[in-house]
């Protein structure tokens, strides 16, 4: 048999990091799914976690496992498949490192995902979208900080991690004119920012503590603003500008949708889905496509421009082609 114990922990804290250059939210999201897993089977098996085998992680006990958060966790399709991808990476990476466990990674690598709904993609209107930004008191330190921080979210198309992740260095200096971005894949991009950003960027600049952390964003402690930390600012702003635009009551506003709400708006205003997928850092345009789903201007235009093609009916006789030859033979054999 073999232990489990020091394979996962090699991986986690050396593989992903230092080999793979994987991000420090991916290793936290591997980490926390291997800690469900392990907690799961140690139960079942009635062992102490640090004695499971490798051996032991079964396909069977694995889909159990899925089961039991989709059931007991009440955990989404998304979410199972996020850990199963998780599991999947880590067999990948036992593979020549125990050879002995070959076949029983084939048999993971072969549970196949789950099927999801993709939903339309919820997004913030103009007016919905203004009324937001204008709640953050503009005459307190973290009223300044919290205008900065959804201004630039939303301008960018900032992932909540990489917004989180911006230090200073990451601003041009002293125009403030671009931001340097970190994104998903430990891909970078530089985007130029409007005139209304660099101004509230500027006024968080004056009044930004200087004896914090290098971040950009700081919280009340003086420590890198959080990913919570940001969510939870955003849904106080969210209840109190439902007050002046009150569909904002009736919509779930995390910090994604501030990034879909720039590529919805961005799309409108240029019609290229290439230009969005560029400023959004997405690697595929596929990945940008979503948003062709929900924009009825832009749908509109498309057919506004296109005619139907006027092409004649035609059918197929008396063309001389050996395949043609043959399949007719066929249906008439």
């Amino acid at each position: 048999m073999t232990a489990l114990a020091p394979h996962l922990s090699s991986y986690l804290l050396e593989y992903l990091p230092r080999d793979r250059g994987a991000s420090r939210h991916t290793t936290d999201s591997y980490a926390y799914s291997f800690q469900l897993l392990v907690t799961f089977a140690a139960q079942r098996l009635k062992i102490r976690p640090s004695e499971i085998a490798l051996e032991q992680l079964s396909t069977e006990l694995i889909l159990d496992f899925l089961d039991h958060i989709e059931t007991s966790r009440a955990n989404k399709p998304r979410t199972r498949n996020a850990r199963l991808a998780a599991f999947k990476s880590f067999f990948r990476y036992l593979e020549y490192r125990a050879p002995a466990c070959l076949g029983q990674s084939m048999q993971v690598h072969a549970i196949p995902s789950k099927r999801v709904v993709q939903p339309l993609v919820a997004y913030l209107s103009r007016d919905e979208l203004q009324a937001v930004l204008d709640v953050p008191d503009r005459h307190s330190a973290s009223g300044l900080r919290d205008r900065a921080m959804l201004h630039l979210a939303y301008a960018a198309g900032l992932r909540v991690s990489e917004l989180t992740a911006l230090r200073l260095d990451d601003l041009a200096q002293p125009g403030l004119d671009t931001v340097h971005i970190l994104g998903k894949g430990r891909r970078q991009r530089v985007l130029p920012l409007w005139k209304e950003t660099r101004a509230v960027l500027g006024d968080w600049m004056r009044v930004r503590p200087t004896n914090g952390a290098d971040a950009l964003f700081l919280n009340q402690r003086g420590e890198a603003m959080t990913r919570h930390g940001f969510a939870s600012r955003l849904a106080t702003h969210v209840a109190r500008a439902a007050r002046k635009a009150p569909s904002l009551a009736q919509k779930h506003v995390s910090p994604h949708v501030l990034r879909h709400t720039c590529a919805i708006h961005t799309l409108e205003a240029t019609g290229d889905i290439r230009r969005v997928a560029l400023w959004l850092g997405h690697s595929s345009v596929q990945s940008t496509e979503i948003y062709l789903r929900v924009d009825p201007v832009h749908k509109l235009e498309i057919l506004d421009a296109s005619a139907a093609p006027a092409v004649r009916r035609g059918v197929f006789t008396g063309v001389s082609d050996r395949l043609l030859a043959m399949l007719a033979g066929a249906r008439s054999s």
